[in-house]
């Protein structure tokens, strides 16, 4: 009879081990799917690695995205602060799609632009590591929504977790 007991519980014992294994992976992406947003101060670089802009960016608990960046109002660029949406891609990791406006100056139309974000937190989620891919679009007939666009260019930035 010990040896029937013993056998039955190295039996549940096993069984337990298999299924908390493979539940494991999951309960990274239930924590990513339960992250509930904040805000980052970010520095920004180009392709090349030269200095772009400062921004802040801000994931709120409902998965929308707002970003406002030190270079909107010039002196070179005439921009709005990016508004969209996020939604997580893996192990601490999301992915952002932003849309803003380029106000129109002098002889340039204006147009819209898009940014589509990668961003990847440290596990305590303090700091962040990330690409943005910048595409425009023409204001009155262009669909940042569907089309590629021109692309602009690819950035790096890293920023860090603004406390409360």
């Amino acid at each position: 009879m010990k040896h029937l007991r013993l056998w039955v519980a190295l039996g549940i014992f096993g069984l337990l081990a298999a299924v908390g294994s493979a539940t494991l992976p999951h309960a990274q992406e239930t924590e990513d799917r339960l992250f509930s947003g904040g805000s980052y101060l970010t520095t920004i670089q180009d392709s090349a690695g030269n200095f772009a802009s400062r921004s802040v960016i801000t994931l709120h608990a409902d998965q929308t995205f707002l970003a406002v960046d030190s270079a909107e109002q010039g002196p070179n660029d005439y921009f709005g602060s990016q508004l969209g949406t996020w939604k997580p891609v893996g192990n601490h990791r999301i992915a952002a799609r932003t849309i803003n406006f380029r106000y129109p100056r002098g002889t340039d139309p204006g147009g819209v632009a898009r940014s589509d974000y990668v961003i990847s937190f440290a596990p305590d989620r303090r700091q962040v590591t990330g690409t943005i891919t910048l595409r425009t679009f023409p204001l009155e007939d262009g669909n940042p929504l569907e089309d590629e666009g021109t692309l602009i260019g690819t950035f790096t930035f890293q920023g860090e977790w603004i406390k409360p």
